[in-house]
């Protein structure tokens, strides 16, 4: 057993408990280690970032070198010094391993157009979801406002000034400021996130009608169609006449379970998103129907960012509690979690038998540091849940979007009291901790062991069943 990873670091943030009062993570606590991803699974391509050992300006170096690799053969030719160019990105990828890894794409991509194409006016906009003012909070904490220049580096966000775009099904909305430039790059990143949304159809698109989409369009994801339904929204913007007229080309920081693999740069987004659904599924089909494959055991929240979107092994919480279900099997309803609360009663039971209860074998939950900012009071619903300290408690009561959390959360004085409170209640000592621990998940030690022990029949379930039915699904039968 390896010593434990160390976790990301708290992050002071408005919609997050302040770092000082973060005085324990799970980590620390008795019986913890941690597997590396590519320990389970050893096919995995090799990492490029992080670099063990390496200073900050060396990873950004690495970073640096690999967007401009990637960038040598994209033709910038339609940008002259004349013209405006907007850098679009998205709050996700500031949220991978620190955001430094994105942040430093950002810049290189900057500073290669102002390079080949002698244009000066070069602006970073980046898009957000209901926490309105995160991306301001990520430009400043990576300097990318003194970077850009003044005035040049802003945060856009869904309930901002919109602008219509005219679409093969009718009138959309963008964000004007996305928008406001001769040409647009997509700036984004490849890790699966939100799978039971987009179920890897499609994921190089979906920004176009989320991070880049007026709330009245972008709504289709959360209120109206439900998950994968509203991916022909986003398919319809990119393809309107009004985005191609603008969309230059798009450069995606490639992700694994591990970390950083390298940089893809294309004009051509389909051509990317064809990569990127094979990738994605190569590199993530594992590891999600891994946790599907787990016994009752106990959750950590420990990461800054909202309750389902703290990460382990480059996963999301919100995709465990749907591991249930094969969110990669175009066949099956998708995971019915926080976003369809409209499928359930007063109650809190299911409309439909056909709704798909989230997963059973997270016995509890500690919520040791996860930040408001997004509905979560559906995870204290269906979740036992323990809150870390009085203050986080009030935090979440605080936020707008999660007034009913703690109706359906016990609060504990410590981390360590919450644990023994667990074990008692839950019966086993099996811990998968979501830290964001880079390369790898921290995890109780008998949970090291299931882990292991496990890994190497779902891998070879991937290789022989899976993924030649997921590829199938999605038109791409020439990679079985």
């Amino acid at each position: 057993m390896r010593p434990p990873i160390t976790p990301a670091p708290p992050r002071p943030s408005q919609y997050g408990l302040a770092p000082e009062l973060v005085t324990k993570r799970m980590a620390e606590l008795p019986g913890m280690t941690s597997v590396l991803v590519r320990e389970l699974f050893p096919d995995l391509p090799e990492v490029i970032y992080p670099v063990p050992g390496a200073s900050r300006e060396e990873e950004a170096a690495v970073i640096d070198a690999a967007t401009r690799a990637s960038l040598e053969d994209v033709d910038m030719s339609m940008i002259t010094s004349d013209k405006s160019v907007n850098i679009c990105a998205s709050h996700h990828g500031f949220t991978l391993l620190g955001g430094y890894a994105y942040a430093q794409m950002l810049r290189t991509i900057r500073d290669v157009i102002v390079e080949r194409t002698g244009t000066q006016n070069v602006r970073l906009r980046a898009g957000v979801g209901m926490r309105l003012r995160e991306t301001e909070e990520y430009i400043k904490a990576h300097k990318l406002d003194e970077y850009f220049g003044k005035g040049k580096a802003r945060g856009v966000a869904p309930i901002d000034e919109g602008i219509p775009i005219e679409t093969e099904i009718g009138t959309l909305y963008g964000i004007k400021a996305i928008y406001d430039a001769d040409f647009i790059v997509h700036a984004h990143n490849s890790d699966v996130r939100e799978v039971h949304f987009h179920r890897q159809v499609d994921r190089a698109v979906k920004p176009f009608g989320m991070s880049y989409a007026r709330a009245d369009t972008r709504s289709t994801y959360h209120q109206n169609l439900g998950p994968r339904g509203a991916n022909f929204t986003a398919r319809a913007i990119f393809n309107s006449d009004f985005v191609k007229s603008k969309f230059a080309f798009a450069s995606f920081l490639d992700m694994s379970p591990a970390g950083v693999v390298g940089v893809m740069s294309d004009n051509d987004l389909y051509r990317m998103n064809e990569a990127l659904t094979l990738k994605g599924l190569q590199y993530y089909g594992k590891i999600i129907t891994l946790f599907g494959e787990l016994s009752d055991c106990i959750v950590g929240l420990d990461f800054p960012c909202p309750v389902p979107y703290v990460f382990a092994s480059g996963v999301i919480y919100a995709n465990f509690v749907g591991a249930n279900v094969d969110a990669f099997d175009l066949r099956t309803l998708p995971p019915y979690t926080w976003y369809t609360e409209a499928f359930y009663d007063a109650s809190n039971q299911p409309l439909s038998k056909a709704v798909v209860e989230v997963n059973p074998h997270i016995r509890m939950v500690i919520h040791n540091y996860a930040w408001g900012g997004y509905p979560s009071s559906f995870f204290s619903r269906h979740t036992p849940t323990i809150v870390v300290k009085r203050e986080q408690a009030d935090m979440m009561s605080r936020c707008p979007m999660n007034v009913y959390y703690m109706e359906n959360a016990l609060i504990a004085d410590s981390l360590d009291t919450a644990m023994q409170f667990a074990y008692k209640t839950t019966g086993t000592d099996k811990v998968v901790i979501f830290d964001g621990a880079a390369s790898g998940i921290n995890v109780s030690e008998s949970m090291a062991v299931e882990l292991v022990e496990k890994a190497k029949l779902v891998s070879e379930k991937v290789d022989r069943e899976l993924m030649p039915l997921w590829l199938k699904q999605r038109g791409l039968e020439k990679y079985i």
